[in-house]
């Protein structure tokens, strides 16, 4: 049997994930991090994207989106406190373009620089929403 490590996955409204992996891949602030049993210790935040779990006796990783938050890493627990988590296969496409196209508005409309942010920080996440349904899609197929 594999070595595995505890995967907590949740966020402000619920717990999305909660299992034993063999690897966890996370967006991290500054890139993305993979983390395996017995990893050294770690705090960084996350920013939009998706996060794969390796689950053992499974084909399929588990894919979650996370609009930001928290990662803690311990040699036996890695938990992710996610602003907003939504299991890959509960991603809406149309949802996700839509808000896309209405940041990309937002931004050119610059009428003060809170909006400009926070239209920003709205197309982050729509981009990374829709990068998560892409990479579900191609495995699919």
């Amino acid at each position: 049997m594999a070595m595995t490590i505890h995967v907590d996955v949740v966020s402000a409204e619920q717990s999305v994930f909660s299992g034993l992996a063999e690897a966890v891949i996370v967006p991290a602030q500054m890139g993305e991090v993979g983390i395996y049993p017995r990893h050294a210790p770690l705090i960084t935040r996350i920013k939009p994207g998706s996060v794969r779990i390796r689950v053992p006796n499974q084909s399929e990783e588990e894919v979650i989106y996370v609009s930001g938050g928290m990662l803690e890493v311990q040699p036996s627990v890695v938990t992710i406190l996610a602003d907003t988590a939504v299991r890959g296969a509960d991603l809406d496409e149309a949802k996700a373009l839509e808000a896309k196209a209405r940041a990309e508005e937002a931004m050119k409309d610059q009428s003060s620089k809170i909006d400009y942010a926070r239209a920003q920080a709205e197309l982050a996440e729509s981009v990374a929403q829709i990068a998560a349904i892409e990479k579900l899609r191609k495995r699919s197929h």
